[in-house]
């Protein structure tokens, strides 16, 4: 099986519900985006910013909201997520999209600030480290990196707690059963890496002020910087 083309099916199939649904999804939806979105902070009233995994912006819509003028530039495997952001951002001129795996492809450019959200937990550990280091590579000096995604407990048990609290939640959210059923069924796909093992690979990335910033069972949010050059 290519796991790749199974997630990019998968998100393909979604990508007209995918925001309706995505509040219904995450129990914890408005703490774990705002705090995402807190951390995206720039002097430059118009940062040039990149979305990993973006979808169908639904982050990027909340940055652009904070930053009107910011520069974007949004990233996914899947090009039927991307046409629901070229859709959504079809008003602002300073959006440009690429239909690519973020892991592999090579970016022409540098970036004041790169964001993903729930996306990165897609890929295997190894890929993990090596794309931390690709965006440590790509940040301008002073950059951050926001990361809101899933994570693996510490342990099984943790682990199967998280699953038992995330199932019962959204089962009461008012979700039809075939949206449920097609979000668990997505959610085999995952790779979720522990949030210790995250915050040590950014920090061997070259990462400083590395942190969680929010954690409600699964879902965390994490950021680093590129420090700034002394002179």
């Amino acid at each position: 099986m290519n796991r790749k083309r199974t997630v990019k099916e998968q998100f393909d199939a979604v990508a007209m519900d995918y925001d309706q649904q995505r509040r219904q999804l995450i129990p914890c939806f408005d703490e774990f985006y705002g705090m995402a979105l807190s951390l995206v902070e720039s002097a430059d009233g118009a940062p040039s910013i990149l979305d990993l995994g973006a979808g169908t912006g639904l982050f990027s819509r909340m940055v652009l909201e904070k930053y009107p003028a910011a520069r974007l530039t949004l990233v996914d495997l899947s090009e039927s997520m991307l046409d629901v952001a070229r859709q959504r951002f079809q008003q602002h001129p300073h959006v440009q999209y690429i239909v690519a795996d973020y892991s592999s492809c090579s970016f022409p450019a540098s970036y004041d600030i790169v964001i993903s959200s729930l996306s990165i937990h897609h890929l295997t550990h190894p890929d993990k480290r090596q794309l931390f280091v690709k965006i440590y590579g790509m940040l301008n000096e002073g950059g951050i990196f926001v990361n809101a995604d899933q994570v693996q407990g510490r342990s099984d048990s943790t682990d199967a707690y998280y699953r038992q609290r995330w199932l019962e939640a959204i089962h009461q959210s008012g979700l039809p059963q075939q949206a449920i059923d097609a979000s668990i069924e997505r959610r085999k796909v995952d790779i979720n890496a522990k949030l210790p093992d995250q915050l040590q690979w950014m920090e061997e990335a070259g990462f400083s002020e590395v942190d969680c910033m929010y954690k409600y069972l699964d879902f965390a949010v994490f950021s680093g910087k590129k420090m700034e050059l002394q002179p």
